[in-house]
């Protein structure tokens, strides 16, 4: 099966690009996949129409014109195909944002085989959710800040992850603005990433993703 993987972000699309080897196996053998990192996750258009500048590349501001785009265009690989669509949960209500993008879903024609997975709060709980991997990449990292996080709260996470293992701690790294904490993310996914067990993430929103893609796969 071929995956199109949208996600907000580029630390994100980090991450993805080893967890997807991990849940399906080497790129292309079996299954493929292409990651698309946007800049930001924006809002999805109250007409369904409306498109920011292309050049911005807001990943809920163009989710409509997407997936119709993909709608048409998957038909005519030779293999099954769908589109996983990765996001932050951020401070946002869980079901009724979930229930947000279906409804926008359901309004596109044609519409892809989509999935939509919602990473809770931040992407960085799914690095969290295998605090060994974080241990394995940051031998330093300090146990008492993971020891403290709640898996998957709405807590502030990437800020968690930067007290954990970052030598100045979140509070400096904020005051060094973007694209610094940008960058530190990306370090972030790029470290840890190779480390996590699939199996044993502890994060519900990362086994969530992991079996809706298994499933999509057909992988038992």
């Amino acid at each position: 099966m071929h995956f199109e993987v949208l996600v907000e972000d580029r630390s994100g699309s980090v991450a993805l690009e080893h967890l997807l080897e991990k849940i399906l196996g080497p790129n292309g053998s079996v299954h493929s996949w292409k990651i698309h990192a946007y800049k930001g996750i924006g809002r999805i258009p109250r007409n369904l129409r409306d498109v920011t500048d292309r050049e911005k590349r807001i990943l809920l501001d163009r989710l409509p014109k997407l997936l119709r785009g993909y709608g048409r265009s998957l038909k005519s690989l030779s293999q099954p195909a769908a589109v996983v669509v990765v996001v932050d949960l951020d401070t946002r209500d869980c079901r009724a944002f979930k229930q947000e993008l279906l409804a926008m879903l359901n309004a596109c024609r044609p519409r892809p085989r989509t999935l939509f997975r919602i990473a809770i709060e931040e992407s960085e709980a799914w690095l969290l959710g295998d605090r060994a991997a974080v241990k394995a990449a940051y031998p330093g990292a300090k146990d008492s800040v993971l020891n403290g996080y709640v898996q998957d709260s709405i807590c502030g996470t990437w800020e968690v992850l930067a007290d954990a293992v970052h030598p100045c701690g979140a509070a400096r790294l904020k005051q060094s603005g973007y694209p610094n904490t940008g960058m530190a993310k990306r370090e972030w996914a790029e470290k840890i990433a190779p480390h996590v067990d699939v199996d044993r993430n502890g994060s519900k929103s990362f086994q969530v993703f992991r079996d809706g893609v298994r499933s999509l796969a057909e992988i038992g």
